[in-house]
C-alpha cells in the first residue's frame, strides 16, 4: 500500500507547490526601489537586463498594473515602472503635479540610474506623461507606446474632454474630495466597470483593493486630481509641442469600445511612423481585458 501511496503523494505535492513557487520566483525578480529626484522620493519597480523600457501607469492604478507583464519584458529588457509623482508609493511633490513636470522627473530618475536611451510606454494619464517625455527628450526616446487615452491640445481632444460620461475630468477640489473620502472604492468602481467592455473582465479584485488603499491615503486623491486640473495648460503645451512631429517608431494601441480609434487619429497627426492596434470588443483597461493580445503587441513592437 505504501509503495502505491508514496508516488501519488509525491505527484500531489509537486502539483501543490509548482505553481506558487514559480509565481513567487517571478515576483521576487521584480525589485521595489526608491530614488530621490528633484527633492522628491520616487518609487519604482525594476527587473531584467538589456535595453531600457519605462512603463507609466494611468489613473485609478499604480505601477502594480505592470506586474503581470514585467517578467516577460525582463527577459529582453531592463524594465523601470515608476509610480507617478504623488501616486502610489511615490511622494507628493510640493508643486509640479502635471504631465510635463512628471516626465522631466522620470527622465531625471532614469538618467540617475545610468540610462541614456529608453523605450517609453504609457497608459491613460501615463500616456500623456509618456508623450511629454518623448517630445521633451526625443533623442533619448527610442520608441513610444501610447495606450488608450488621448492627447489634450491635439485636434479631436475637445469632444472627448467635454463628453458627459467623462465628468470626472473636472471633478476635483474641496467638496468632491469630501464626497469621495471614505467612498474611494465606490468612486473607482465607476472607472473599472463602466470603462471596460465587460466589467467581469476588468481590474481583478485584489488589484481593486490595492488601488483603493493607495488612493485613500491622506492627500493622495488630491494629488491624483491635480493631473486632471493641469489639462487646460497641458493642452496649450501639447498644441505647441505637437508642431514638431515625433520621428521615432510609435505604437498606438487601444480598445475599440474606448479611445483606440480616436488615439490612432491623433497620433498620426503628431508622429511620422505610427503602428495602430485597435482591440475588438475591448474597453479602456486593455492590459487587463485583453492580456494576451496587448502583451503580444507590446513585445512585438518593443
Amino acid at each position: 500500500m505504501k509503495s502505491v501511496l508514496y508516488p501519488i503523494l509525491a505527484v500531489f505535492m509537486f502539483a501543490l507547490f509548482a505553481v506558487p513557487i514559480y509565481g513567487e520566483s517571478s515576483d521576487k525578480n521584480i525589485m521595489s526601489r526608491t530614488a530621490e529626484v528633484d527633492g522628491v522620493q520616487l518609487h519604482y519597480l525594476t527587473a531584467g537586463h538589456g535595453p531600457t523600457v519605462i512603463l507609466l501607469h494611468g489613473y485609478a492604478e499604480t505601477s502594480r498594473m505592470w506586474k503581470p507583464i514585467i517578467p516577460l519584458l525582463a527577459e529582453k529588457f531592463t524594465v523601470i515602472a515608476p509610480d507617478l509623482p504623488g501616486i502610489g508609493d511615490s511622494a507628493i511633490p510640493p508643486n509640479g503635479l502635471d504631465m510635463k513636470t512628471s516626465a522631466s522627473r522620470i527622465h531625471e530618475l532614469v538618467r540617475s540610474l545610468g540610462v541614456e536611451k529608453a523605450r517609453v510606454v504609457g497608459h491613460d494619464i501615463g500616456l500623456m506623461v509618456a508623450y511629454a517625455y518623448a517630445t521633451q527628450f526625443p533623442t533619448e526616446t527610442e520608441k513610444l507606446v501610447v495606450m488608450d487615452a488621448f492627447l489634450p491640445g491635439v485636434p479631436g481632444w475637445e469632444a472627448i474632454y467635454n463628453a458627459p460620461n467623462v465628468w470626472h475630468f473636472r471633478f476635483n477640489g474641496e467638496y468632491p474630495e469630501a464626497l469621495v473620502k471614505g467612498r474611494e472604492r465606490t468612486y473607482f468602481e465607476y472607472f473599472w466597470n463602466v470603462f471596460a467592455a465587460d466589467k467581469t473582465h476588468s481590474i481583478p479584485a485584489a488589484d481593486r483593493k490595492a488601488y483603493t488603499e493607495a488612493y485613500a491615503r491622506p492627500g493622495r486623491m488630491r494629488a491624483a486630481w491635480a493631473y486632471f486640473a493641469s489639462w487646460p495648460q497641458l493642452a496649450k503645451d501639447f498644441a505647441q509641442l505637437s508642431q514638431n512631429k515625433l520621428t521615432m517608431p510609435v505604437l498606438s494601441i487601444g480598445g475599440e469600445k474606448s479611445l483606440g480609434n480616436d488615439l490612432a487619429e491623433q497620433m498620426k497627426l503628431v508622429a511620422t511612423d505610427v503602428t495602430v492596434v485597435v482591440l475588438k470588443d475591448t474597453g479602456h483597461w486593455i492590459l487587463e481585458e485583453r492580456p494576451k493580445e496587448t502583451t503580444d503587441a507590446l513585445i512585438k513592437f518593443l
